[in-house]
């Protein structure tokens, strides 16, 4: 895969991103992978409480998205933990849940949006949760831009837009190349896991369930994951869908 340029931030040290068209890998596996479109962000949108605590601790607990390989022991102060991407993160509700649960295990939570990540970011500091740091970016560019292969225990991807209208499909972050890019991240034993609550989404994923050699296809439940797969708490995204009378489908893969 060639990486394309990356034009630099206003102000990396807050995590602001360029407006436009973000940066986009370009693969050569003949797999299918989401396209991005152009992305813009609305100011005004944190607090001044947000503001203040996002000024203080994000250079320390979150980074922009980047081709520089993420250093996990230097970033958690910390070596021989297993390590978890979150993509997609929200407001952080189920990662700032779970983490506490699973304290010897690095938590990395990935999400495009700054009010999300500024939600968790406030739930970290006030909870004094030590293993949780933040990307802001997109999934497939993190995985592809900032990790190496072999380098996660585990990724979660819970309640993924499921861009419902037929042409949105090709932005679905669940296709045949996003499989064998995080199975090509993931170490031997590591687990995926992903949850949706959207019927047609579901089907999407039933198809792709054994599209990657690498990865063996689990079900749901599995109680003999590695990793915790109970998400604690119902997310925002969840508690809508439910109250839609929305079925939770469950997923989980293992590398090879």
């Amino acid at each position: 895969m060639n990486n394309s340029d990356f034009s630099p931030t206003e102000r990396p040290g807050t995590g602001e991103l360029p407006h436009g068209r973000p940066m986009q890998t370009e693969f050569d596996t003949g797999l299918d992978y989401p396209r991005l479109g152009s992305v813009t962000f609305r100011r005004g949108t944190l607090t001044d409480n947000q503001e203040t605590l996002f000024d203080e601790h994000w250079p320390r607990l979150g980074r922009l998205l980047d081709d520089t390989p993420v250093d996990v022991d230097a970033w958690f102060g910390r070596t021989g933990h297993p390590t978890i991407l979150e993509i997609g993160s929200g407001t952080g509700t189920s990662t700032a849940a779970m983490a506490p649960l699973e304290e010897d295990t690095n938590v990395i939570a990935v999400e495009l949006y700054k009010p999300g990540l500024a939600k968790l970011l406030g739930s970290v500091v006030r909870g004094e949760i030590d293993n949780i740091r933040m990307i802001r970016g997109d999934g497939v560019e993190v995985l592809a831009r900032m990790f190496g292969a072999g380098t996660l225990d585990g990724v979660r991807i819970f309640f993924p837009d499921p861009w419902p209208k037929a042409r949105h499909h090709k932005r679905r972050i669940i296709q045949s190349g996003t499989l064998n890019l995080i199975a090509t991240r993931l170490k031997a034993g590591g687990v995926l896991h992903v949850a949706t609550d959207h019927a047609d989404y579901a089907e999407w994923i039933d198809e792709l369930v054994d599209v990657e050699p690498m990865l063996e296809f689990k079900g749901w439940p599995w109680p003999d994951a590695p990793l915790l797969t109970d998400r604690q708490v119902i997310t925002k995204f969840e508690g809508k869908g439910l109250d839609k009378d929305h079925v939770i489908r469950e997923y989980l893969w293992v590398k090879k």
